[in-house]
């Protein structure tokens, strides 16, 4: 058993038994940047997005562009009134608050995209890294590296190779897919950018993190007819190297391949690009703001247990073992077809945003909104190479009903089968939800539901090894992500918490004694009508 089983069995009980550094007070004066900055490289700005409309079945660069305005770049400032503890510092311009299609936890978004560019795209061949607040590419190596990325990911074999098939269809996996792109993404977390605030729970909140931004682009690009299917298996530390990070300081957590329009086929691209040892590697280096960089050995601990090996990746099938236990409960709430939303996946993306204290409970949600919130997260997956096509689902959903119109208040677990909510707890949940939140941000009671996302932890970590936590808190950030946009697609509030205590859901739901854990809390519900708020809009 590894140490992300240690992990994991911490955060589920860092309620009641603090994780170390107990005493641990962020410095906010000598905080990191809010991205990294690499002095000296060039930034290409990328061009205007590509419409919503008449895109096809590959990635071109306007359409890039767009995918990552509407999921990491900014498109305004938040500048509202609400209850969360950084409302003071909003009008500062230093410490201003940014809006994004993506959530991340804290709002510090700490997920790095580089840009392996190949044969075919409209740049110079070479490693770019994407700076947010300029929305433009920081080139950081010349030269075509894709046959690198290819051996870091194991794919050098083509779509024979072992593992080739995915989430997405045995012809058509990540890894086959990475074996004939010519362009991809990948996904660096930068721990400090992180870990200043969050310590030793860092790890924790960053891997959902990079759940969130996949899932994001998983729905900008479906809604496009584009292919996302992320690739969490390979070579870490020598991907590290080519990207010129230290492996301890920055977590490499997923290769994306992009299907390019007009690229180079496999054979010539991989002509293009021999691959050498030790390898290329970026010279250029990330300019650190903070002044003292804090280290913390539980997160380096689970940051080493959780590398990943190409030759480790699981076989398929090997997450059967991890699925969903079978919805359990008392007779089944049929609920409604789910509402059809009025704003689609761009515009949801750029309404998205967290409800801190403006949830108004004299405005039931409707059960067909419950309803589609329901059926969009249950239907969410990472897609990557470890998950079987049409395999079990890993998450399972849980709703603690306070105003909907039709249910009864009650906690529920929700069957996405019968497409139907079964009892688990009578009566009204908002005592309890309220006396098992840590902070002052939400009244939990004045929501209309509060869904809580499970997944059987242990399972997955026993079937694949620890890298399977980092698979785990993806799965959950990408239900997170989700659950953000379909509220934000049907004019809801929403948020998403942490804060809250793990055992006393494991408890109330009756999961004592399974490895079944909650590992967030997502409020959905009305907001108070006319607040105050700015507009701001960027972009």
């Amino acid at each position: 058993m590894g140490y992300a089983h240690e992990y994991a069995d911490a955060i589920l009980h860092r309620g009641r038994i603090p994780m170390e550094p107990v005493d641990f007070v962020p410095d906010w004066v000598d905080r990191p940047r809010k991205a990294k900055f690499y002095p000296g490289a060039q930034t290409l700005p990328l061009p205007d997005p590509a419409p919503a409309t008449g895109a096809g079945p590959q990635f071109t660069l306007p359409l890039l562009s767009g995918m990552l305005q509407d999921s990491y770049g900014l498109t305004g400032r938040r500048l509202g009134v609400q209850a969360n503890t950084d409302l003071a510092a909003l009008p500062h311009y230093t410490q201003a608050n940014w809006s994004r299609g993506t959530a991340s936890g804290g709002g510090l978004y700490p997920v790095s995209v580089y840009w392996a560019a190949g044969p075919g795209a409209p740049v110079t061949p070479g490693l770019y890294h994407y700076a947010p607040h300029q929305h433009g590419m920081r080139r950081l190596l010349t030269g075509d590296v894709t046959g690198e990325v290819r051996r870091v990911l194991g794919a050098e074999g083509g779509e024979g190779s072992e593992g080739a098939e995915g989430s997405e269809g045995s012809a058509h996996g990540p890894l086959a897919a990475a074996a004939g792109c010519s362009q991809y993404l990948v996904l660096g977390v930068k721990y400090w950018q992180n870990s200043f605030k969050y310590n030793s729970f860092s790890f924790h909140a960053v891997s959902m993190d990079v759940g969130a931004l996949l899932q994001t682009w998983r729905l900008w690009a479906a809604a496009r007819g584009l292919r996302i299917a992320p690739v969490l298996w390979f070579d870490e530390e020598r991907l590290a190297r080519l990207l010129g990070v230290e492996a301890r300081e920055e977590g490499v957590f997923a290769v994306v391949p992009l299907e390019w329009a007009g690229s180079a086929a496999r054979s010539a691209a991989g002509a293009a690009a021999p691959v050498t040892d030790p390898g290329p590697v970026v010279l250029h280096r990330d300019s650190e703001r903070s002044r003292a960089v804090l280290e913390f050995d539980t997160l380096e601990r689970i940051h080493e247990a959780t590398l990943g090996r190409a030759a480790d990746r699981p076989a398929p099938g090997a997450l059967d073992a991890a699925a969903a236990f079978p919805v359990r409960g008392g007779a089944p709430v049929p609920l409604p077809p789910p509402a059809v939303a009025p704003l689609g996946v761009e515009r949801a993306l750029r309404a998205r945003r967290s409800s801190f204290g403006r949830f108004d409970a004299s405005r039931a949600v409707t059960a067909g909104q419950l309803a589609a919130a329901l059926a969009d997260c249950a239907a969410t997956s990472v897609g990557s190479e470890a998950e079987r096509p049409g395999g079990p689902r890993l998450t399972a959903l849980y709703a603690f009903v306070n105003h909907v119109e039709g249910i009864a208040p009650g906690t529920y677990a929700y069957d996405p089968q019968a497409h139907a909510l079964r009892p688990v707890v009578p009566g009204p949940p908002g005592p309890f939800l309220q006396r098992n939140y840590f902070l002052s941000n939400y009244n939990l009671e004045q929501a209309g539901a509060v869904i809580v996302p499970t997944v059987r932890t242990t399972a997955v970590l026993d079937a694949v090894g620890d890298r399977g936590y980092r698979l785990v808190n993806a799965a959950v950030g990408a239900v997170a992500q989700t659950f953000y946009t379909t509220a934000a697609a049907h004019g809801l509030g929403a948020g998403v918490a942490l804060g809250f205590d793990n055992v006393s859901y494991v408890e109330e739901l009756g999961l004592t004694g399974s490895d079944e854990a909650p590992l967030l809390i997502m409020l959905l519900g009305h907001e108070r009508p006319l607040p105050a708020d700015f507009r701001h809009e960027i972009a």
